[in-house]
């Protein structure tokens, strides 16, 4: 049996893509499951695949994860239908393509919205819900490993999957003495059409300022996504990570070259002199407080002084 058996987990854009991977993931773990869901064919071919494998129907909820007092309505329901909630896992986003140069503010609201937004409104609406709850409970917050890797074409994207990386990182130090397990998840390619977002943008930030979407362009870009990873492979890998509690979830491996660059780089940007010994001090004091967080400690602004 595994130790997520019974275990109540929630999953933003549960019904297509990643999402559904990771949800079939947790399915095969033994999770009982609430998936939010905006397509209704989607959530129907989603709902096919649970009756075909013999599985428990999750309970479907309809959200746009931006919605505020929807969430929060989605974690009262969640809660009254299985009693508790042990796991929360925000996946929904979009993505967006063009010169960031000429992003209008539409552009940032609705991507950040989304991306960071819809992460926030997870947390805030479900950690009480976790909280309440005993035993195994983790919150998995899925990035990109744009989070790391930044680039010409998508870049409000990429300062959204930072954001959702940093908050994710420091909420781990914040939840180890609660018990909660955090996890931040940097997928690359996966075989879905998360490529297309651009071709569903609500009308309330029509106001682009990459100019109308060439839809053969991106058509054609969105061809590369077919030699991606498998979703339901992506999701096990991300059950995995979970299960061995790990702070950050990489799926694919092909991304040496990029972190060797980046270590190698962020070193030679620091510059060649000694530091005095007083901030040499305050910089050991906050190392020893990430430490002692991890180990269950929490960390009040006296301990970094």
């Amino acid at each position: 049996m595994s130790e997520w058996t019974g275990r109540v987990a929630m999953i933003t854009g549960g019904v297509s893509g990643l999402g559904l991977g990771i949800a079939k993931a947790c399915s095969d773990a033994g999770m009982r499951l609430a998936l939010s869901y905006r397509n209704e064919d989607y959530r129907r071919q989603a709902a096919e695949w649970f009756a075909a494998n013999g599985r428990e129907e999750p309970l479907w909820v309809k959200l746009d994860v931006t919605d505020r007092a929807r969430f929060a309505a989605v974690a009262d329901e969640v809660e009254a239908r299985f009693g508790a909630v042990h796991v929360l896992i925000n996946n929904a986003g979009v993505s967006v393509f063009g010169d960031t140069a000429d992003a209008s503010y539409a552009d940032y609201d609705w991507i950040m919205g989304v991306n960071f937004g819809g992460v926030v409104n997870g947390m805030v609406s479900f950690l009480p819900k976790l909280r309440k709850a005993d035993g195994r409970r983790h919150i998995t917050n899925v990035a990109s490993m744009a989070a790391y890797l930044s680039g010409p074409q998508a870049g409000l994207y990429t300062a959204s999957k930072f954001a959702v990386r940093g908050l994710t990182e420091s909420l781990r130090y914040n939840l180890v003495a609660k018990g909660i397990g955090v996890s931040l998840v940097c997928p690359a390619l996966v075989a879905t059409n998360a490529w297309d977002s651009a071709f569903r943008r609500p009308a309330e930030f029509a106001d682009s300022g990459f100019g109308e979407v060439d839809r053969e362009e991106l058509t054609r870009f969105g061809g590369a996504f077919s030699a991606g990873m498998d979703p339901h492979e992506a999701g096990r890998r991300i059950v995995n990570g979970m299960s061995a509690n790990q702070g950050t979830i990489f799926t694919h491996p092909e991304f040496a070259e990029d972190f060797k660059a980046i270590f190698e780089e962020s070193l030679a940007a620091l510059p060649n002199e000694e530091a005095p010994p007083e901030r040499l001090e305050i910089e050991r004091l906050r190392r020893a407080a990430n430490k002692a967080a991890l180990e269950g400690k929490e960390i009040a602004l006296d301990d970094l002084i």
